[in-house]
């Protein structure tokens, strides 16, 4: 009974070091990231907000990176919901583009957009999705760089927390 764990963790690093249990694992964990919009943002005035977003299995990872063994990465999903305030109505919001890169801004591709968005949205949207572009060095990396551009409808009275999670889909590589 007490090599009962010894074997699991075992059986758990032999798959995760094989290619289809990584597309797997890449492909069910979003990469998520909190944006800002402070209450001092101009309404009808393009601003950028920036965040780091990383994916819930990179963190089992020695060096964050887990995705050497996918190819073919593209987004698959993308959302945004309230955060701080739970309530807060993103139709405030008039569009969005969201970017994702390299921790250093390099390589940065649009990844999602929602142009004409409602004013009575409510808080939470679901995003359209930009998958022209493949993603598999971006994934590489430990972290990800998220930008988002947006211009207000509306002032905020306090600063505004977002949540952004972005879904990917992976095939494993063929080497």
């Amino acid at each position: 009974m007490k090599k009962l764990p010894f074997i699991l963790i075992s059986i758990a690093l032999f798959l995760g070091s094989c290619a289809m249990m990584q597309t797997i694992v890449k492909s069910t964990f979003p990469y998520t990231a909190t944006v800002s919009i402070p209450a001092s943002a101009k309404v009808g005035e393009p601003a950028t907000a920036l965040s780091t977003a990383n994916s819930f299995d990179q963190d089992f990872t020695k060096d964050g990176n887990n995705a050497g063994k996918i190819s073919e990465v593209r987004m698959i999903s993308a959302r945004l919901e309230s955060k701080d305030p739970s309530n807060y109505n993103i139709g405030n919001i008039v569009s969005l583009r969201v970017y994702m890169a390299k921790a250093d801004g390099s390589d940065e591709v649009l990844v999602a957009v929602r142009k004409d968005i409602t004013p009575t949205v409510g808080n939470s949207i679901v995003l359209d999705i930009d998958n022209s572009h493949f993603l598999d060095d971006l994934v590489r990396q430990e972290s990800v760089r998220i930008r988002m551009v947006y211009l207000l409808r509306k002032a905020n009275d306090v600063d505004v927390s977002l949540k952004v999670t972005l879904g990917i889909g992976a095939y494993p590589r063929n080497r």
